[in-house]
């Protein structure tokens, strides 16, 4: 089973993300290719895809939103799965997890009807303070943001297995298979 693991990053966080789903699909018998959304690889010569981007402005960055437009049809034709990298996590506590929903939601309802993806998970990425330059770092301070790494690793390898075991019953069960 050949996958296409491609995201857009802005900072490195995304990428990070990226690769740790490529190694869980990898030790799970795929054969996997870990590419940047930029290098515009063709998902046709894949049997599913996996696609990522970081969130800012409440949306994908233009490459990746641009690469899902661009091969629509090649990621209708097989199984596709969405992420999100976001800063949920670096929110003061008592607005994170609406934050977080909203987000997830945003996203996936962004994306759903062009490539009619089988899941989307929105995890949280690196929040530094250089992000954050001049007045908007400031009031990212007074308003609590977190700075440090929020990617939950766990998290990552779990969905990144669930995406394997999808693959492999489907595999298994494909024409010509026993």
């Amino acid at each position: 089973m050949r996958v296409l693991v491609a995201c857009a990053s802005a900072h490195g966080s995304t990428t990070g993300i990226a690769r740790r789903i490529g190694e869980v699909l990898e030790s799970r018998g795929c054969t996997v290719d870990v590419v940047p959304i930029g290098a515009d690889p063709d998902p046709g010569g894949y049997d599913a895809a996996v696609l990522g981007s970081a969130i800012h402005n409440q949306a994908w960055l233009p490459e990746a939103t641009a690469f899902v437009q661009r091969h629509r049809d090649a990621l209708r034709a097989r199984p596709v799965w969405l992420f999100s990298a976001g800063m949920s996590a670096a929110l003061p506590r008592p607005v994170r997890g609406a934050a977080h929903r909203a987000q997830d939601r945003r996203m996936a309802a962004a994306l759903r009807d062009l490539v009619r993806p089988r899941g989307h998970r929105l995890f949280s990425g690196l929040a530094r303070p250089e992000q954050f330059p001049g007045a908007v770092g400031r009031v990212a301070r007074v308003l609590g943001v977190r700075f440090g790494d929020h990617r939950d690793w766990d998290a990552v390898a779990s969905w990144a297995g669930q995406i394997a075991g999808e693959l492999t019953v489907e595999h298994q069960d494909a024409p010509g298979r026993s």
